[in-house]
């Protein structure tokens, strides 16, 4: 064989060779990682993803839990740390000074705002002294169950004088917020960890991460699909925690959140009656209308809101209120275990 001839086989062969390569290199499916951490928003927060390799899922899954606890602090109401002014330190000004604060803290205000428009007061984050009252009687009764005791209606209309968002005063040019009322407080716990969660959804897009699942606590979050464009399967938990079935229905979604809110998790028991740290902002209660509430949509600090809302609502009002809503669908689940959907959530149900 002369040269020519010799180059020409060694040639097709490294070409052939390399073609196996990419071949091999394109068909390998990226795999499936979990990691989950305990810090952030008083919940378990799980993050499932596909990548290439642990190492690479590991790097890109720290910058996220790392992000989430950076809101965390932002939005927490019972503790300082260092450097940082956040929602406990605006509490503590109140009547007294405006605070300077992060730009995020900002955003969640006003989206807060926002969401009190949208839910005719039914989501108020200027809430925070009726829910305090609310907190101290439940950790009390929690710790000492045989007496548990309801908060007086007295303290808790006398507190309830003191929850007008109106009096939440954000200077975005000074990058400031200040409570003009002396004896408000800021809640953010009904859009906090939604609103956060759709924040660092939205990193994970932005550092590469287009397969991932955000689950924290009662909050689930896909960004994108999984491969080969399968959907995210979501389980609705059953509110009935003595139950053998945990999940009572499931449902599919890619590039949407799923956002439950209900009686049996944060509550304390007096008397026998479970009452839930979910407070209607017109009886100063817990309501009671619902075991749990599930919200389907695109944004999850909006479905966060919306799921606390529609609880709050008797269910043929928060049905049609929800039906008024472009791209948000509901399931209800009651206390007897019927349940019941808006008109499109049976669309996302796996059969």
């Amino acid at each position: 064989m002369n040269r020519i001839k010799k180059a020409s086989v060694l040639a097709a062969a490294l070409l052939l060779l390399c073609g196996l390569a990419v071949y091999f290199q394109s068909s390998r499916q990226p795999m499936r990682y979990t990691v989950t951490f305990f810090d952030m928003f008083d919940t378990r927060t799980e993050i499932v993803g596909y990548a290439s390799n642990e190492e690479e899922f590991i790097r890109q899954a720290e910058l996220l839990a790392d992000k989430l606890l950076y809101y965390h602090r932002l939005y927490d109401i019972y503790n300082d740390y260092e450097g940082i002014s956040n929602l406990k330190t605006i509490n503590e000004k109140a009547g007294i000074e405006p605070v300077k604060v992060e730009r995020e803290i900002i955003e969640l205000l006003k989206f807060g705002k926002e969401m009190y428009e949208v839910t005719d007061g039914q989501m108020n984050i200027a809430m925070g002294s009726v829910l305090r009252i609310w907190h101290d009687y439940r950790e009390a009764g929690r710790n000492n169950p045989s007496a548990a005791l309801l908060p007086p209606m007295e303290s808790l209309e006398q507190a309830a004088g003191h929850t007008d968002i109106r009096q939440v005063i954000i200077d975005e040019e000074n990058e400031t917020v200040y409570l003009a009322d002396a004896e408000m407080s800021l809640d953010v716990g009904s859009i906090g960890k939604g609103y956060a969660v759709q924040q660092v959804a939205e990193y994970a897009r932005e550092i590469g991460m287009d397969s991932v699942l955000f689950s924290v606590g009662g909050n689930v979050c896909a960004v994108g699909s999984k491969p080969e464009k399968d959907l995210w399967r979501v389980g609705i938990q059953n509110p009935d925690t003595e139950s053998n079935e945990t999940y009572l229905r499931k449902v599919e979604i890619a590039d949407a959140c799923v956002v439950t809110s209900g009686n049996y998790q944060r509550y304390y028991t007096v008397n026998g009656v479970r009452y839930s740290h979910i407070i209607d902002p017109d009886t100063l209660m817990p309501a009671e209308y619902a075991a749990s509430v599930s919200v389907v949509t695109r944004d999850s600090g909006v479905a966060d809101a919306l799921s606390t809302a529609v609880y709050n609502m008797p269910y043929e009002q928060g049905r049609a209120w929800v039906a008024s809503m472009d791209g948000v669908e509901a399931m209800w689940i009651f206390g007897d275990g019927s349940i019941r959907y808006s008109d499109g959530f049976e669309d996302y149900m796996v059969q």
